[in-house]
């Protein structure tokens, strides 16, 4: 297992413990992992959440919005006490049987429905019904409801204590059982904002365009407001005109907050957050600073031309600007100060912002995004719903609440709520990667054939650059290659590729600088001069690169690697003869959805661990470490999101830079070769095998499947041949393996054929006669290379669970697996070498190893002498990481 043991990196990271941007939740409330996504009503599952509030360890959730979130549950809970459930940043998670102890809360109470279960919207208008409420707010002693569809305010003068219990005051309304909107001191019309500070109420009365302070806490029904923001008076209304922007008018104001010194209101129609510096007295009082605008005039949604950097220019010689940056904020719904930082949920950009200071100017950017992995991107969209439900996503967040530790965020679309949780950021986004694959870059070959003549030209255009290669005398292709290669390489190379050159086939090998997905969008156009004429032919006169898969998508049981900085005060290994692999080593310990994960390996720099099988329910975990430092103090990193996908294979190879030589063994001590049956046999049908001169047959039974003709073939050869034995493999397909009965090269050039009698199925070799015995398991080495039509073994990871229910059963995270041979994998895996079809005889989990499989792979006949051979393997769309493999065809000795 050396080949698990060091991965060296990174770029230098923060170790601050605050936010960071791109980070996960480190835990959820309201659904059973954080991909979940379950509807319906409990006292464990949320629907489309809209507010949250926090005070005194109580959680107060509004279960319903108005932005067409399902379920909207039409109801009130309170989960009291849900401060001591939260697991510390610091603490260490018990090992335990939960599916993810991370994914916490059970509401103690709820109110406007008479138990969890039940979601109707009532209306009937009572001191116990709501009807759309969409914001809350407490002070850890009172609480208040935005019942916006009734248009009031419910006031509870202490949390309830008991399921569906009325509340003790309304403000909006005259009393209990009315629902009339007005505009008025009184009057409200679809509330959607309230907050709660000492003494002082306010109200974000939404479709009255305006905010609503009380500067003494309402006592009695219909009580009056004090003070107006966005009018005069109040009684004036735009009557359905839309207001202009400016520093005293709102548009559909959404929330507002205070931390007792400044307002803050999300004036969701201008697209920006009004501060005010001091909470105003006086009407109509114009705001200080304007978030997400360049000034208090301007209201476009990401106006991103004012406040962001320019990103380049277009043809015409204009800058141009990126979509959206930490400036800019479109439908923002929620602004929170927890005493020093400011959040803001910028709902329309799926995210929320960060401020670490207050901010001081008119269109300030934040310093940290939460939702997206930078500024400009934007992570969710409706094509692609992988994405919807990451530990690191959220879709229109609506509220934020803070503990002073932790950041609550109401994700409605996701019926959840995230809780973010500062750190030291020791590892990076897509900082969890398949621990045999870490990069799998993109690659393209382009082969010259013909003649290389004097003065004539090869052209490669990469993307925008261009390099010309002039022929000189007495020059030949390979010269020709290296010249190429040399002007793509030269300097600091190209920012796009990489050029080697393989002796063997003339071709040039182009490999992606930038690895995963996004190296496929390379283009090479290829040209010669002169174009129709030239002795010199390429094999192709464009090549785009491919290949390229994104490594930190992780398969459940798959071995990966969190690569980071100071991850560990020591460097230690697992005892890897022992049964069962450590939850703690070296003082460090890895959660993924706060299971504890069972560990391999630990450094300064990397630690190798598996995914627990457990998430393979989940598109998403959230991972982080927990490390006690050898001075005693503890340190836990910021929450990662890493994707989980069925597979997404990893091949193991030597240290070194990609692509790396692979840990491949050969296969056989005896020679071997390989017969294909496919098709469906009909009755009476006969599948023929010829051994030298010896002729078996099998006649089909009615209803016998193909794989039944070809065992019982099997069974024939290997009681009656003298030289050969036969046996079905553990494939995808049904091949019929053919093994010479004694070792060695004694062995080899036993001839075989195959055919069928009627055509309703086919029987077909690989190869011609048996070939390639070496010493099994010997390792693939220059000095032993491996040759045309062998068996070679690879080692993987990543490949996702197995078919039979036996073998699925005793994958046991943590556990060496000791389950049967047949194990294949649920999704077909096939290979490439040399860029020719490699057969895949066998993919299996390895008895003995922990989160391994072995892949017997059987090579091309005609693969070319190669010392640097290139070989995949694949599942579904899914290509494994690039690893060379020396080869020695004898045919061209």
């Amino acid at each position: 297992m050396r080949f698990l043991a060091v991965i060296l990196c990174t770029a230098s990271l923060c170790a601050a413990a605050d936010y960071s941007t791109g980070q996960a939740a480190r835990l959820v409330i309201g659904q059973p992992t954080f991909t979940a996504q379950q509807p319906g009503a409990s006292a464990t599952i949320l629907g489309g959440v809209g507010g949250i509030a926090y005070a005194n360890g109580t959680l107060v959730v509004a279960d319903s919005n108005r932005i067409g979130a399902s379920p909207a549950n039409e109801r009130v809970l309170i989960f009291r006490n849900l401060g001591s459930q939260l697991p510390a940043p610091d603490a260490s998670i018990p090992v335990s049987d939960a599916r993810c102890p991370v994914c916490l809360g059970s509401a103690d109470i709820v109110l406007g429905q008479e138990d969890f279960t039940k979601n109707d919207d009532k209306r009937t208008r009572a001191g116990n019904t709501v009807r759309q409420p969409t914001a809350v707010a407490t002070d850890g002693r009172r609480l208040a409801v935005a019942d916006t569809n009734n248009n009031r305010v419910l006031i509870w003068n202490d949390l309830p204590t008991r399921n569906d219990q009325p509340a003790d005051l309304v403000l909006g309304q005259a009393s209990m059982t009315t629902a009339g909107a007005g505009t008025s001191n009184t009057a409200l019309k679809g509330p959607q904002g309230v907050w709660i500070h000492g003494d002082r109420l306010f109200v974000a009365d939404t479709q009255n365009h305006r905010v609503l302070i009380w500067n003494r806490f309402p006592t009695a029904n219909n009580a009056a407001a004090d003070v107006v923001l966005g009018f005069a008076d109040f009684n004036t209304t735009k009557q359905g005109l839309i207001p202009d922007p400016s520093p005293s008018s709102l548009l559909n104001p959404v929330a507002v907050t205070s931390d007792g010194t400044r307002l803050f209101v999300s004036d969701l129609g201008h697209n920006r957050v009004l501060i005010w510096n001091s909470v105003p007295t006086a009407n109509n009082a114009s705001a200080d600073i304007v978030l997400g605008q360049p000034d208090f005039s301007s209201s476009s949604a990401d106006n991103s031309s004012k406040l962001c950097e320019s990103n380049g220019k277009d043809d015409d010689g204009n800058d141009t600007y990126p979509s959206r940056c930490a400036a800019t904020m479109n439908f923002p719904r929620f602004a929170l100060s927890d005493g020093q930082r400011l959040f803001v949920a910028d709902g329309g950009n799926d995210r929320v912002l960060v401020y670490n200071a207050f901010p001081t100017r008119n269109g300030q950017p934040a310093d940290v995004v939460l939702g997206q992995p930078a500024p400009e991107t934007s992570q969710i969209s409706n094509s692609d719903s992988s994405r919807w439900s990451a530990s690191d996503a959220m879709r229109t967040p609506l509220a934020l609440a803070t503990d002073g530790t932790n950041l609550f965020v109401a994700d409605p679309f996701n019926r959840r709520v995230l809780v973010y949780t500062p750190g030291e950021r020791l590892i990076p986004n897509a900082g969890v990667r398949n621990a045999a694959a870490r990069e799998i870059f993109a690659v393209g070959v382009l082969a010259f054939s013909g003649e290389a003549k004097k003065d004539e030209e090869v052209k490669l255009k990469i993307g925008e650059k261009e390099y010309n290669y002039k022929i000189g005398e007495n020059s030949s292709i390979r010269i020709v290659l290296d010249g190429l290669a040399a002007l793509v390489n030269a300097g600091a190379g190209d920012p796009l590729v990489l050029a080697s050159v393989n002796q063997t086939v003339n071709a040039l090998i182009f490999t992606a600088r930038e690895a995963g997905p996004n190296g496929n969008n390379v283009q090479i156009e290829v040209s010669t001069t002169p174009e129709t004429t030239a002795a010199i032919i390429p094999s192709s006169l464009n090549v785009t690169l491919s290949g390229g898969q994104d490594a930190a998508q992780i398969a459940p049981y798959s071995l990966v690697s969190l690569i980071g900085d100071n991850l560990s005060s020591t460097t230690a290994s697992a005892d890897m003869n022992a049964d069962e692999l450590p939850r703690e080593l070296g003082g460090v310990e890895v959660y993924f959805d706060g299971i504890r994960a069972p560990l391999l390996f630990v450094s300064p720099t990397q630690i190798n661990a598996q995914i627990p099988r457990e998430v393979s329910d989940a598109q998403s975990v959230t991972a982080f470490v927990r490390i006690r430092r050898s001075d005693g103090s503890i340190t836990t990193t910021t929450a990662v999101g890493v994707p989980i996908i069925t597979e997404n294979p990893g091949i193991f190879a030597e240290e070194g830079t990609d692509p790396r030589p692979a840990i491949a063994r050969h296969g056989s001590s005896f020679a071997t070769g390989t017969i294909l049956f496919t098709g469906q046999p009909a009755k009476d049908d006969i599948a023929y095998v010829t051994i030298e001169d010896r002729e078996y047959s099998v006649t089909v039974a009615e209803n016998e499947s193909i794989i039944s003709v070809r065992d019982r073939m099997a069974t024939l050869i290997s009681e009656q041949d003298p030289r050969v034995t036969a046996q079905a493999t553990q494939s995808f397909g049904t091949w019929l393996q053919i093994r010479a009965r004694v070792p060695g090269v004694e062995g080899e050039g036993i001839t075989f054929a195959g055919r069928t009698k009627d055509g309703s199925f086919t029987v077909s070799p690989t190869n011609t006669a048996t070939c390639c015995a070496r010493v099994e398991d010997a390792m693939v080495t220059s000095e032993n290379p491996a040759v045309p039509g062998q068996y070679i073994k690879i080692i993987a990871t990543g490949l996702g669970l197995v078919q039979e229910e036996e073998a699925r059963n005793a994958m046991i995270t943590g556990r060496k697996y000791s389950g049967p041979g047949a194990s294949q994998p649920n999704e077909f895996v096939s290979a490439l070498a040399g860029a020719k079809t490699a057969n895949v005889i066998y993919a299996r989990l390895l008895p003995g190893t922990f989160g391994l499989y072995e892949v017997m792979l059987e090579l091309n006949n005609d693969i070319p002498t190669n010392p640097f051979t290139q070989l995949t393997i694949a599942q579904s769309f899914q290509v494994s990481n690039i690893v060379t493999l020396p080869v020695v065809n004898p045919a061209e000795q």
